[in-house]
């Protein structure tokens, strides 16, 4: 076949029945078993659930891990509640990742999953799990910043309709976590409400990722074990990559962004950060669907990425970047990426290499005259006041769509229909682009170009109108993660996170922890 480099390597995982769903797994609806947990003897039962008694950590555990100690009542969602809520207190003070606490709601809401799930009222798998929201996720009655000194005061009219599904779900709101000012930044700084931590690194202050900083450290550093951010250009992606954890960048109009404070209503998709690749589907299969409320979500169907998500790799089409995109990409980036390249290729993916019409500054450039010009149609008034407290380096990113005239933004989006049809085209034949997340690992925060964007390579799943999946695939000798991106077509998150699932699976970074203060 042109342009393979690996062959079709290892096991037919579709052939030997592991394409199914796992032993143990149903979809609503099909039967009365739980999601999680096959069905054992009472004895055996027993000891099982001694066992995970014994081993879980509710500060550690994955979502999924907590839905199943939550339904085989191993633990209950107010011993998970309060230990999160005392690491919170302990570590957060240094970290910086929550703006506000919901202690007393969160509390009351265990107690009350707690005793639902005692009783046999259990809603569904989610049911008692906490989750943490970036503060640009509106809930009625409560403070909502988007991370502006300006809006420290400004109490939410509505509760977005992702929290609304999320709380449906049987979730917990355990807080608000910071985020770059009107999330119009790619480093995760925050001049006046202050910048969260990378927990990777205790001596040196280096960049979390941005916008969705808070949420990156809170789910990395043991805060959460799930948060909600936004991506406009990769802000939910760049957390994930320099904070070592998952990030899902679903197509515009999957998740409904009613409620969510804008930055660009063309390119704007709120998403999961987390532990797994699993846990990023199970919050992306509640929160995906329909919404009269937003209009772009009433192009797709619900989708449900579990029934697909352990098929494996094998006989896959996986292109790889072209060579001049190697350039400006650290070392340790590089080799951590082209090991991932490898490993996916064992696992029995054909390794492609398309020709790409356009380079990926190309995508980046333009992106940022969308957010520009879109910015500075929501938030143009207010940062044209000099009186107000706006960051200085978030000002003049929004000013430049001030002189952004009615013709050239769309004459820019007529091009982005064009460029997007163009990459549909060139990697028709494949099922998703591998890169690396970032250029680099998370860098000193005295070393950040303001004028600057960590985006190079995530802005164009914006752009271009795909999804994407971000995801740990090594270390540099200094301890900091890297990343690799999985970008797919339009709508197939659940391809994506079936990659990042046999990628995960087949290693083992996702088990690896910040040092502790």
């Amino acid at each position: 076949m042109p342009g393979v480099l690996g062959v079709f390597a290892g096991r037919d995982l579709a052939a030997e029945g592991l394409g199914a769903i796992p032993p143990g797994v149903t979809i609503p609806g099909r039967g009365g078993t739980p999601l999680f947990g096959a069905a054992m003897p009472p004895l055996a039962a027993g000891r099982a659930k001694e066992d995970r008694m014994s081993q879980i950590d509710p500060v550690w555990a994955t979502v999924a891990e907590l839905s199943r100690a939550f339904g085989e009542r191993a633990l209950s969602p107010v011993a998970a509640v309060d230990a999160l809520l005392e690491r919170i207190r302990k570590r957060d003070p240094a970290l910086h990742a929550y703006i506000a606490v919901y202690e007393t709601g969160a509390r009351l809401a265990a107690e009350a999953a707690d005793r639902a799930i005692r009783a046999g009222h259990r809603v569904g798998p989610l049911h008692g799990v906490p989750i943490a929201l970036k503060d640009l996720v509106d809930m009625q009655g409560r403070v909502t910043t988007g991370g502006s000194k300006v809006w420290a005061d400004r109490v939410s009219p509505v509760t977005a309709t992702l929290a609304e599904r999320l709380i449906a779900a049987g979730m917990i709101v355990i807080g608000k976590t910071h985020t770059v000012e009107f999330a119009m930044g790619s480093f995760g700084t925050n001049t006046h409400l202050g910048t969260p931590r990378n927990p990777w690194d205790l001596a040196v202050r280096r960049t979390p990722g941005g916008s969705s900083s808070g949420s990156g450290v809170a789910v990395a550093a043991g805060l959460a074990p799930v948060a909600i951010g936004t991506d406009t250009g990769g802000s939910v992606r760049l957390p994930a990559a320099w904070c070592g954890i998952v990030g899902l960048k679903v197509t515009a109009g999957r998740i409904s962004t009613y409620g969510v404070l804008p930055l660009s209503s063309t390119l704007d998709t709120p998403g999961p950060l987390a532990r797994s690749v699993e846990d990023a589907a199970l919050i992306f299969r509640v929160l995906n669907g329909p919404d009269p409320r937003d209009p772009q979500t009433l192009a797709w169907t619900p989708a449900d990425p579990l029934p697909a998500l352990r098929r494996g790799v094998a006989g896959l089409r996986l292109a790889v970047m072209p060579d001049a995109e190697r350039a400006g990409v650290a070392d340790d980036v590089l080799a951590a990426y082209d090991a991932s390249v490898e490993q996916l290729a064992a696992l029995g993916a054909w390794i492609v290499r398309p020709a790409l019409p356009h380079r990926f500054s190309d995508y980046a450039a333009a992106t940022g005259r969308i957010i520009g010009a879109e910015g500075y149609r929501f938030v143009g008034h207010l940062v044209d006041d000099m009186s107000l407290p706006i960051d200085p380096h978030i000002r003049p990113r929004i000013q430049l769509g001030r002189d952004v005239s009615a013709r050239d933004y769309l004459l820019t989006l007529a091009e982005r229909e064009e460029r997007r049809r163009e990459f549909a085209a060139a990697l028709a034949e494949g099922d998703a682009l591998l890169t690396p997340t970032t250029q680099t690992a998370a860098i000193p925060l005295d070393q950040v170009d303001q004028s600057g964007t960590a985006a190079h390579f995530t802005r164009a799943g914006n752009y271009l109108g795909l999804c994407a999946v971000a995801l740990p695939n090594g270390f540099t000798a200094g301890g900091l993660p890297t990343s690799l991106q999985i970008l797919c077509h339009a709508g197939e998150e659940a391809m994506a996170l079936r990659i990042g699932w046999a990628y995960e699976q087949a290693t083992d970074w996702k088990a690896r922890r910040p040092p502790e203060g």
